[in-house]
């Protein structure tokens, strides 16, 4: 067995003082996970980590989901499950994809002369059109002031509020009611030569805000504004406002695939599904994001061939494809499941950044009893897997993190499956407590290299990609092997709508 991860006796009071109680729920059978965890190696791990490496470096520095980075990291995947014996399938899908080449330029040309801050004032919506426009300003149905409840501005949702719009012109649509992508539509469908669609006005719709249109359909530019930003244009339309309106993206269809590999027996109505994305975003390789996770069940999966290992319940490890557009390939996958493969899934365990270099050791909050946020039936139980096994094995205090929609379990919980896994952080900041327990540096983000080029194989921190894959070897053994149901008798709260939690920057959601 390897040795338990230890902690300076000198900090156990800060342990206590951020370590939550939690009440364990052990499966049925007990089950040995140490053979299993002393053959999850790191270098093993980096094995896989350096070929994602090579395959980057080797297509422009990235593996984004449509790349040949991409293509090369999942037939490597799907050749060494092959070879260690699983059925594979390649799963092939399209997606919408968008990146902003350029940052989006305004500039007032009449009636006077001004040049609006990008990020500040407005911002590209996702699936924007690309083109260079300079056109009067026109208002399209506004509500000014706002009603006192949000969402009652109608502006833009029908085709009727274009009525008399002037062709070519940039239609100022205000937020409310409808999709962004219907608002959008309408004014396209009416000529409009640009979208400006700003904040609603009411308290908390008031700031700039990011936007998706959904699907790269519009030809146009289309842009999200702040509320002050759309009443200052609005207030300048009667002095015949003419803005220059700039943008440079790309947004088309693009295909990418899904790996999934199964063990060839063990009970197919309680199926083990092991997930972690293998995309990266453009901007890089995503050697930690996520070929961490990537990198570790491949390993953990190889493992268990090589020792035979024949399980109980039917395990089947996913490597999911365009996760940094949306968690599409998850989605893709869960959504061309029969109700008898749903219900058949037992549980999702998913492994998306496992290595942050300035770590801190998360488990998802699956009762919900530290973030407000749990999971479906039978979360907890796979979080007091998770949790017993750091307390017995490494004497290493875990915290919670949330179900907050920002990874790939986010399709599992949304139809009832029961998900768990680990996380070390991303872009937020490490506090000077944790910085006290788990070492580096309070003040810095937990992955200073998050969505970055420099998230490379420098990246990886290995101290916490050895607490982790243990970790998320046992879990899954242990899944494997029970004999009990995975739901048991505690029952989620069923109060998590992901839509309403998922976070964008550009097209890419941020996890």
């Amino acid at each position: 067995m390897k040795k338990k991860h230890l902690l300076f006796p000198a900090i156990v009071g800060t342990l206590l003082a951020i370590v939550i109680s939690v009440t364990f729920v052990s499966a049925a059978v007990e089950v040995d996970t140490s053979e299993l965890r002393e053959a999850v190696t790191t270098e093993g791990i980096f094995e896989h980590l350096q070929k994602f490496q090579e395959f980057a470096n080797a297509n422009g520095d990235t593996r984004e989901a449509s790349s040949d980075g991409y293509e090369d990291s999942y037939k490597y995947v799907a050749d060494k499950m092959s070879a260690a014996g699983y059925d594979v399938e390649i799963q092939p899908f399209d997606y919408p994809y968008f990146e902003e080449m350029e940052q989006a330029t305004v500039e007032q040309t009449a009636p006077g002369s001004e040049t609006y801050e990008y990020l500040v004032d407005f911002y590209t919506m996702s699936y924007s059109g690309s083109a260079e426009v300079t056109a009067l300003v026109e208002a399209v149905d506004l509500m000014l002031p706002p009603a006192a409840a949000d969402n009652t501005s109608t502006s833009g949702c029908e085709a009727e509020d274009f009525d008399g719009f002037t062709p070519g012109n940039i239609a100022l649509i205000q937020r409310g009611s409808c999709n962004f992508s219907v608002k959008a539509a309408n004014a396209e469908t009416a000529g409009a030569g640009a979208v400006i669609i700003f904040n609603e006005g009411q308290e908390g719709r008031q700031e700039l805000f990011g936007g998706t249109l959904g699907s790269p359909d519009f030809d146009i530019p289309v842009l999200s504004a702040s509320y002050e930003f759309g009443l200052l244009l609005n207030d300048l339309i009667d002095d015949e406002l003419k803005l220059y309106i700039y943008t440079n993206a790309v947004s088309e269809t693009r295909s990418t695939a899904n790996v999934l590999a199964e063990t060839p027996g063990g009970r197919d109505d309680r199926v083990v599904v092991v997930g972690a994305h293998l995309d990266s975003v453009p901007e890089g390789p995503g050697i930690q994001d996520n070929g961490s996770g990537s990198a570790a069940i491949l390993e953990i999966a190889e493992a268990m061939s090589e020792l035979g290992i024949e399980p109980r319940n039917k395990v089947r490890f996913a490597w999911w494809g365009a996760e940094e557009s949306g968690l599409l390939g998850a989605y893709h996958y869960v959504g061309g499941l029969s109700s008898k493969e749903l219900k058949n899934i037992a549980v999702n365990l998913n492994f998306d950044m496992i290595a942050s270099p300035n770590y801190v050791p998360f488990v998802y909050d699956g009762d919900g009893s530290a973030t407000g946020a749990s999971g479906p039936n039978g979360s907890k139980n796979i979080e007091s897997i998770f949790l017993e096994y750091f307390d017995e094995y490494t004497d290493v205090p875990v915290k919670p993190t949330a179900f907050d929609g920002r990874s790939d379990y986010g399709p599992f919980i949304e139809v009832g499956i029961p998900a768990g896994g680990l996380f070390t952080g991303a872009e937020e900041i490490k506090t000077e407590e944790e910085a006290a327990v788990y070492g580096g540096t309070a003040g810095e983000q937990y992955d200073p290299c998050y969505h970055l080029a420099c998230d490379t194989i420098d990246n990886v921190n290995e101290e916490a990609l050895d607490l982790m894959s243990d970790a998320a070897a046992h879990a899954v053994l242990t899944f494997a092997e029970t004999t009990s149901s995975v739901n048991g008798t505690d029952k989620g709260q069923g109060k998590h709508k992901i839509a309403d939690a998922m976070h964008y920057k550009g097209s890419h959601l941020k996890k």
